[in-house]
């Protein structure tokens, strides 16, 4: 079942949204791209005359109840974005009387579903790999099913609207779609687009298909990499994540940022890439620092001759300019990572032109590209691109399992 094939009419749908949004010292949403994110489902089921109950986590509160992470603070930007005064259940858990009070185009937000530890399943304060933990894990096993059927008992229809934890299976993303029959359970129009967006790169790419991966570790995308030489034409490789694989081929990094135990991973990597004819493409010199922090002494080295008491911290001129060549002639672009320090503003020059090489490969050559991971995202909105790539995913880890070919609990749960 679709979302717009769905009637919502005289039913209560309960939706698990992504509001795990920023706040300020003083509970002020400091951004409110997630909620105007779920808006287009929400909006639908309250003009098809439904009733509309939202849940979502906010933080780490860790099983325990946390004011400082109180739902409670979100609910005028919820009511506002809406159109409609949002009700709040002060608990999650025990929102009944709440629930069967909801009339149709009416809407309520329950409170910090982690609040308890059964939405994520943990077993709480007791100490892994011991006898204790796996009973307590059994035993939790149980008390999330029985959270879970507790929440889908105040609605009559499930949506997941939260591609952001699609990769958790928790109690309100993957395991209350069991009390609900295939007809009564569905993604949201958010969650449509990010699996769309995925599968635009995955399964119908058009070539050449370049993957630009940055970001600082080598460990945490090594999944991802290795998935992609069996479907890219291009990969380029930036960041910090570079150097390991510049250092495991005898260069001299400096003190760049590195991993030693993943150099035979990196070697592999670039034996696996020759052998499957992807162009891999790493940087050929960087901008260093002599410390890492903004206003450092800057000084640009070939890759691989890096001196001591220097490290890289951006992406060259040349690197650009190489890198640039390669994505202005691609028809579908994968970008996940920084390749420099951006965070720091002198270092930031490489992602921003990274960016811009992106949209104008969008814009102009119509290619189909796919931006996520929270740096890549930040540099898109930083310089106003964001729509000028085809789509910005708002999951930084879902992206990356799915790109890394692992099942999405939250997408398998309904779509099986």
């Amino acid at each position: 079942m679709t979302i717009d094939e769905f009637n919502f009419a005289g039913k209560k749908a309960i939706v698990r949204v992504d509001f795990n949004v920023p706040l300020d010292e003083n509970g002020n949403v400091t951004d409110d791209t997630r909620i105007r994110g779920a808006l287009p489902t929400l909006k639908k089921i309250l003009a098809d005359g439904g009733a509309l109950i939202m849940m979502s986590h906010m933080g780490k509160p860790k099983g325990k109840v946390n004011a400082k992470l109180s739902l409670k603070q979100i609910v005028p930007n919820v009511s506002k974005a809406l159109g409609v005064d949002v009700k709040f259940a002060p608990d999650c858990g025990k929102a009944d009387a709440e629930a069967a009070a909801l009339k149709p185009g009416e809407a309520l937000l329950l409170e910090n579903l982690r609040f308890y530890p059964e939405e994520e399943g943990k077993p709480v304060g007791v100490e892994k790999g011991t006898p204790e933990y796996d009973a307590a894990k059994a035993e939790m096993k149980d008390r999330q099913k029985e959270f879970a059927k507790k929440l889908a008992s105040y609605a009559e229809v499930y949506v997941n609207d939260a591609f952001g934890t699609a990769h958790r299976k928790h109690a309100s993303t993957a395991v209350i779609a069991d009390y609900f029959d295939k007809d009564h359970k569905m993604l949201g129009y958010l969650m449509e687009k990010e699996v769309k967006a995925i599968d635009n790169v995955l399964k119908n790419a058009q070539h050449p298909f370049t993957a630009i991966i940055g970001g600082s570790k080598v460990s945490s995308k090594l999944g991802v990499i290795k998935n992609l030489l069996d479907k890219v034409d291009n990969l380029i490789i930036g960041g910090g994540m570079g150097y390991t694989f510049i250092k495991a081929q005898g260069g001299h990094i400096g003190d760049s940022l590195h991993e030693d135990d993943l150099m035979p991973e990196a070697l592999n990597v670039i034996k696996t890439a020759k052998e499957k004819g992807v162009n891999l493409s790493l940087s050929v010199a960087t901008v260093c620092g002599q410390e890492f922090k903004n206003d450092t002494p800057r000084k640009v080295f070939p890759i691989d001759q890096i001196p001591d008491g220097w490290e890289g911290m951006d992406a060259s001129e040349e690197s650009l300019d190489n890198w640039k060549k390669i994505i202005l002639s691609s028809k579908t672009i994968l970008w996940n990572g920084p390749v420099g320090v951006f965070e720091l503003e002198n270092f930031s020059h490489g992602t921003g032109e990274i960016a811009k090489a992106v949209a104008e490969a969008t814009q102009k050559n119509g290619a189909y590209s796919l931006v996520g991971g929270g740096d890549s995202v930040a540099a898109i909105n930083k310089f106003g691109l964001a729509d000028k790539v085809s789509y910005v995913s708002t999951g930084g880890g879902a992206m990356l399992e799915a790109i890394e070919g692992k099942v999405l609990p939250g997408v398998a749960a309904i779509k099986g």
